[in-house]
């Protein structure tokens, strides 16, 4: 059930039963010479809606405009600032709460949201929140490292456009056929959360785009795979969060 596609009757019902919402958290930022821009948003919609369906819960329109400055040297990359995305969400946690929703499930897609939005739940002590993302869950971590072990890498991954290829488009490789330079595991810690510093650097250090994913494993069935297991973690972990009051 999607709140943008609801009634306010619809809404009213739906609190009746539930005080659970999930609000999935992309960005709009380059992923490599053959992943779509919205790739990160795509992701988080999609498992969002597939995983509501199975728990009948509601889900909020994504939020795809977010922190991505180390991407602004690729064009079509948008970014706003960390303190604008965090208050931002915060204004949407102040309008969620005031109708009586008080188990706020973030499914994010994107490194960078997740401090923003942990600050912002801070200001919220009587509110129940949840931020996951949905690469996280146990299940889908054994697929990406079954199909792709460490050539997952880091951004631009094959996991993800494996997802955008099963729901929508297929680009031919083209840059991306030939493999990345691995990442060092040294390197992967210092930059979980995408900290990575300056645009031009990291266009400097990353011309194509890719942050030691080879995206060109990406496959449409593998993208199938993918969805499902995240769709079926995210119902149960929802469901869960739900029953732990």
């Amino acid at each position: 059930m999607r709140l943008d596609q609801s009634t306010w009757y619809e809404i009213e019902a739906y609190l009746e039963k539930s005080s659970g919402i999930i609000i999935p958290t992309g960005s709009t930022e380059q992923h490599g010479p053959m992943g779509i821009i919205g790739t990160d948003a795509i992701c988080a919609g999609e498992i969002a809606n597939r995983g509501a369906k199975i728990v009948n819960a509601l889900v909020a329109p994504v939020l795809a405009y977010t922190p991505a400055p180390f991407n602004m040297d690729f064009p079509g990359t948008i970014s706003i600032s960390e303190p604008l995305f965090e208050a931002m969400v915060v204004e949407i946690i102040e309008g969620l709460t005031r109708h009586g929703f008080s188990h706020i499930y973030f499914l994010n897609g994107h490194g960078a949201n997740i401090a923003p939005i942990e600050r912002a739940a801070s200001h919220f002590p009587k509110t129940q929140f949840k931020i996951a993302s949905w690469w996280s869950f146990d299940t889908v971590n054994t697929l990406r490292q079954e199909y792709y072990g460490d050539w997952e890498g880091m951004h631009a991954t094959p996991s993800e456009i494996s997802i955008t290829q099963a729901i929508g488009r297929n680009i031919e490789p083209g840059l991306a056929k030939e493999p990345p330079e691995k990442l060092s595991a040294n390197f992967m810690k210092q930059h979980a959360g995408d900290k990575h510093g300056p645009a031009g650097d990291h266009r400097k250090q990353f011309p194509d785009g890719r942050v030691g994913s080879h995206s060109a494993l990406a496959r449409a069935e593998h993208g199938q795979a993918l969805l499902e297991a995240a769709s079926v973690a995210l119902a149960e972990d929802f469901t869960k969060f739900l029953e732990a009051k």
